[in-house]
């Protein structure tokens, strides 16, 4: 089903409850416990005690020793064994984002993503000891890490660390990074106010637009006011309004300024919450641009690999809006659709529940969720036997073996979601089909938020 058909409004809300007559009763507080679950078997370096996904152990314990710095920790952020600054200070913004709006939602497992979080600024903060000379922005190489199917705790390929400097600028991840570290001093404020103090020291470094909106909403410094409004043109606010992920963060800005204008607070800053309404409208199921499709079982589906990181940015985008519209009393219009908090919030619950399973494969994407789900990811340590089951080492090419078997993965990575079946609701159970089998960490995060929200309000 192409987006861009007209539907009445009368379509469009049956539609979006069309999971409401077949759906199966999630757990959604299970599904909160494995997705936060999941980044515990995504960590990197010196693993702690609490550590719950066993089959793990330590690994990449050098990071940073060719520099002479400490690199150690932080998230490889997919199936493979490099640590991406850029996807994985994203991770940690929209995990504390998650916390901030709907960590009250949490209950029992607020701890663990507060753990979780922390795993990553940890890390974040060693990679920026030495801002604003220098600032680390990856550890490992690429291409001898692709050539190689190997278990993170066996590494032998390159672990080179890449940095950015004043002659080798990369002014968007540190906007992505001083983004991350000044939501997580939100996140910390009251729970632990040194730490928070520490992160905002750190993150007041870079003023690109993402960056500045979380500085501003964590320090609501007008200096950080004056940069938003004043660059709002020249940084493209309104740009490829319905695109939010690692690499573009336009709809982001526009959802999280929009807050403090849908409050009455912030009338200068009005054009982002014109934006914002515009992306809302942008990925309606009827009304939606023609870059924003649904397959024919609702799944939002965008063009490229790893559809899933679209569904759950995206969605959560939709639901924090529509939270923001309930305390201001307002809804969207959308041409003949006026989109509601309530209509919002279907949507966004829509994508969660096709992915717990509501969907024409009647499976989970999210692994070990449900009765069915991907078993064959595309993920070294998940699919090569563990230390404790095999304690001799496997070889670069050793573990080609593993990669094309037909089996199962040995090791079950809990609360991991793949990058999801393709426009037509088909998904190949494969690794080497690595778009629609390797699980993110940015995949998850904003699913974090999600699965809390909705565990709260069935």
């Amino acid at each position: 089903m192409a987006a861009s058909r007209a539907f009445s409004p009368l379509i469009l809300l049956l539609l979006l409850s069309l999971s409401a007559v077949c759906a199966t009763a999630h757990d959604y507080s299970d599904a909160l416990r494995k997705s936060i679950l999941f980044f515990e078997g995504q960590r990197s370096g010196k693993l702690p005690p609490d550590q719950r996904l066993r089959w793990r152990r330590d690994s990449a314990l050098h990071d940073g020793y060719s520099v002479g710095r400490d690199l150690t920790g932080g998230y490889y952020d997919a199936g493979d064994n490099i640590k991406f600054g850029f996807p994985m200070a994203f991770t940690a913004t929209l995990l504390s984002w998650s916390v901030i709006d709907f960590g009250k939602n949490m209950g029992r497992e607020l701890p663990h993503a507060l753990k979780t979080v922390r795993w990553a600024t940890d890390y974040l903060l060693k990679a920026t000891a030495e801002v604003p000379e220098r600032m680390y922005v990856q550890v490992g190489d690429p291409y001898s890490d692709h050539n190689c199917w190997e278990r993170p705790e066996d590494m032998d390929t390159l672990r080179t660390a890449y940095a950015i400097d004043r002659a080798h600028p990369g002014s968007d991840v540190a906007g992505e990074t001083a983004a991350a570290l000044a939501a997580a001093s939100i996140v910390f404020r009251s729970r632990d106010p040194a730490y928070s103090r520490r992160l905002l020291d750190r993150a007041i470094k870079d003023e690109l637009l993402w960056g500045a909106a979380w500085l501003h909403k964590a320090t609501r410094r007008r200096e950080y006011r004056e940069y938003i409004v004043r660059n709002e043109v020249i940084l493209r606010a309104g740009d490829t309004i319905n695109e939010f992920g690692w690499d573009n963060k336009h709809a982001g800005i526009n959802i999280l300024i929009s807050k403090e204008v849908l409050m009455g607070r912030a009338n200068d800053l009005r054009n982002f919450n014109i934006n914002a309404e515009g992306f809302i409208c942008s990925i309606l199921p009827g009304v939606a641009h023609p870059n924003v499709q649904y397959s024919p079982g609702g799944l939002i589906f965008k063009a490229g690999g790893s559809n899933m990181q679209h569904v759950t940015s995206l969605s959560f985008l939709v639901l924090a809006y529509s939270n923001y519209l309930s305390h201001a009393n307002h809804q969207v219009p959308c041409g003949g659709v006026s989109a509601s908090p309530a209509l919002l919030k279907q949507l966004a619950k829509r994508q969660v529940d096709y992915i717990l399973g509501d969907n024409p494969l009647r499976m989970s994407y999210m692994v070990g969720y449900g009765l069915r789900y991907p078993q064959r990811i595309h993920h070294r340590a998940s699919s090569l036997p563990s230390v404790q089951a095999h304690p001799a080492h496997i070889g670069c090419k050793a573990g080609s073996h593993y990669f094309m078997s037909p089996n199962p993965n040995p090791n079950l990575l809990v609360g991991a979601v793949v990058g999801g079946p393709n426009v037509s609701d088909a998904f190949p159970d494969s690794r080497p089909f690595f778009q629609e089998s390797e699980p993110t960490t940015y995949i998850n995060a904003p699913l974090v938020g999600l699965l809390a929200y909705f565990s709260a309000h069935h």
